[in-house]
């Protein structure tokens, strides 16, 4: 059974074999000991406070967990705010007129222009699962049960919630976006300075990103291609949130050009159409696959199970209400896995 929880520091090791797995342009989970070590420990500081009435800066880390071989097969997180202590740079996509009556030329150019719009707002991150286990729908449960969490506790987060799509590189890591970035402004290749910022060294942007607005005209062909773009391995990720209703209203990775995509919390698809109810347990042989989690934050669980509902609880088996750590009668919040509500 595959469940997910909070880190720990018992986590560390599988977290970095995350981190290296995930490869380039992974930029929320850089290969770094003291980094890695240092977002453990502010995730246990944010899952300690049980008191909390505004979001500030914490970051909620979770792992996936099958609890019959104790392996870490992936992890997931949510920024309860970003930008307050780190600038949080994105470059908006906008557009500037040029027009001459007299001439007859009309030209709607597309300009990019660098800005911290999305300072203070919650962020969707961190979701890699490893390769053996991305199927039986693992990747659509750790990434929604991020929205069960904000259901549960909204008073921990942001009105708005944003995710960072990975954009286009190759193989290698090589992002044409960057690439004509650094042939004009900087003199350090794509892996490095999302390395930089992936580790919290972000005063280079301010340094050396350019002041003014850019003409996307300009770009060459192929940095132009990729814009607003994402990676090949990033578009089924894509496809669920905005099945949930996110939507991209023109903000760009600085580095590889993906999208941002933005929602109102409360018009999360999976935060409207999920139910807190009490549980019961029994034997749950047939009936549909929900994501179900505990109301519990410090001792959160969340896993895909079948259930039975009725107006009055919710009835899942007895390895399923251990894995959540629920007695019947108490409270769990639940979302349908499939069908119209997935």
């Amino acid at each position: 059974m595959l469940v997910i929880r909070p880190i720990t520091p018992q986590d560390y090791q599988a977290l970095y074999a995350c981190a290296v797995e995930s490869g380039h342009g992974f930029t929320s989970l850089p290969v770094d000991e003291d980094l890695l070590q240092r977002r453990i420990a502010r995730a246990q500081e944010a899952f300690a406070r049980e008191q909390v009435s505004e979001p500030g800066e914490e970051g909620y880390l979770f792992v996936m967990e099958d609890t019959d071989t104790g392996e870490i097969v992936g992890c997931s997180g949510i920024e309860a705010t970003v930008g307050r202590s780190d600038a949080f740079y994105h470059y908006r996509l906008g557009k500037e007129i040029h027009h001459s009556k007299q001439l007859g030329v009309y030209n709607a150019l597309e300009t990019l222009t660098l800005c911290n719009d999305y300072t203070g707002v919650s962020e969707l991150c961190t979701l890699f699962l490893r390769e053996p286990f991305r199927k039986n729908m693992n990747g659509r449960v750790l990434s929604r049960f991020r929205m069960l969490f904000m259901a549960e506790f909204k008073e921990r987060f942001s009105q708005y919630a944003i995710a960072e799509m990975r954009g286009v590189s190759d193989e290698d890591g090589k992002s044409p976006f960057w690439r004509w970035l650094q042939k004009h402004f900087f003199s350090m290749d794509f892996t490095e300075a999302d390395y930089l910022t992936g580790i919290g060294e972000k005063t280079f942007i301010a340094e050396l990103m350019p002041r003014q607005p850019i003409y996307v005209k300009l770009l060459d062909p192929e940095a132009q291609s990729v814009v607003g773009k994402v990676h090949k391995s990033t578009r089924p990720a894509l496809g669920m949130l905005e099945n949930e209703g996110f939507r991209f209203r023109g903000y760009i990775d600085i580095f590889d050009a993906g999208p941002t995509v933005e929602v109102e919390v409360s018009n999360i698809k999976s935060v409207r159409e999920s139910k807190r109810l009490p549980v019961s347990i029994g034997n749950v042989t047939e009936g549909p696959v929900y994501i179900v989690c505990n109301t519990r934050v410090a001792d959160f669980r969340a896993l895909q199970t079948r259930v039975k509902i009725t107006s009055e609880a919710v009835t899942i088996d007895a390895d399923s209400a251990t894995a959540l750590r629920v007695q019947p009668g108490d409270q769990v919040r639940i979302v349908p896995l499939t069908g119209e509500n997935s």
